[in-house]
């Protein structure tokens, strides 16, 4: 599904002519005008490609102020910038079936994860805390009895039951399922708050979703957004170095190292220095 149709990047002499040098910093001015970008089309998956400061997080957070797309964290910008993205354009097709516009960073990623670091360590310390239940009550030599007199007397009368029935491993996660607690490694975890944040018939921005993903779980992701965008209308727009993300099938993928030239995955550089490295190494696998 595509909903972003176009982009046109605005001119920028009369935001030039009339700055005044009221202004600390120029950006984002000069850096698309000098690669000769001005226009973007989209497909229901279409990538930024680039080397580290080329622009391409800038390219997905001025589409996203246009868009004026949901995020996670306050991503406050100048008011230069949001100058230049006033003049921008964009033109947007079937809005009718439109659910939500997403802006997904990996800071997003990094908050998530201390959020289920947080969660783990709550987990570690509530299973400490069974466990020493756990020998006390197991320990506990007298007969099995409840007294409706004295309060707390029947919940510790379970527990002692539960003790001599289940072993300890066992009587840890009753508890801990009841209180709903799971724990996930960071790729595991990772992985999940992407599958969690993206929903049917929505167009995402992706600002390098591999942070703190393996290879492994990066296969998995290129997968779920393939699945998404083809059965599940999601429009994507992906900014990325991942080799296995730029393998996205049917992507338009944007070199802006090469002055936003639409390139097949196979020619950029990234993906082609992995190929004559492992081409190199090919002896070692055989």
């Amino acid at each position: 599904m595509i909903y972003l149709k176009e982009f046109i990047l605005g001119g920028e002499a009369d935001i030039i002519r009339n700055m005044r040098n009221i202004y600390n910093s120029h950006y984002p001015l000069g850096i698309f005008s000098q690669m000769g970008l001005s226009y973007l089309e989209f497909e229901p998956i279409t990538i930024f490609y680039g080397s580290n400061g080329v622009g391409k997080t800038t390219l997905l957070n001025m589409i996203a102020m246009k868009l004026q797309a949901s995020r996670r964290n306050i991503n406050k910008q100048s008011d230069l910038f949001e100058k230049f993205v006033d003049g921008c354009s964009c033109t947007m097709i079937n809005q009718d079936e439109l659910q939500e516009i997403k802006s997904l960073s990996s800071d997003d990623i990094f908050d998530y994860l201390l959020d289920v670091r947080a969660i783990n360590s709550e987990v570690n310390r509530r299973k400490e805390t069974i466990g020493n239940e756990y020998l006390r009550v197991r320990e506990n030599k007298e007969g099995l009895q409840f007294d409706s007199r004295v309060e707390g007397s029947y919940e510790e009368l379970v527990k002692r039951v539960d003790s001599r029935r289940m072993t300890q491993s066992k009587y840890i996660r009753s508890r801990l399922a009841n209180n709903n607690m799971v724990q996930h490694s960071n790729g595991e975890s990772a992985l999940e708050f992407w599958q969690n944040e993206i929903r049917e018939y929505s167009l995402y921005l992706l600002d390098e979703p591999e942070n703190s993903l393996s290879p492994e779980s990066q296969i998995r992701l290129k997968q779920f957004i393939e699945e998404s965008a083809r059965f599940y209308g999601c429009q994507f727009i992906i900014s990325t170095h991942s080799p296995f993300l730029l393998a996205l099938e049917d992507a338009r993928i944007y070199d802006l190292d090469k002055g936003g030239e639409i390139s097949r995955w196979q020619d950029l550089e990234n993906v082609r220095t992995y190929y004559y490295f492992f081409k190199e190494k090919r002896g070692k696998f055989e």
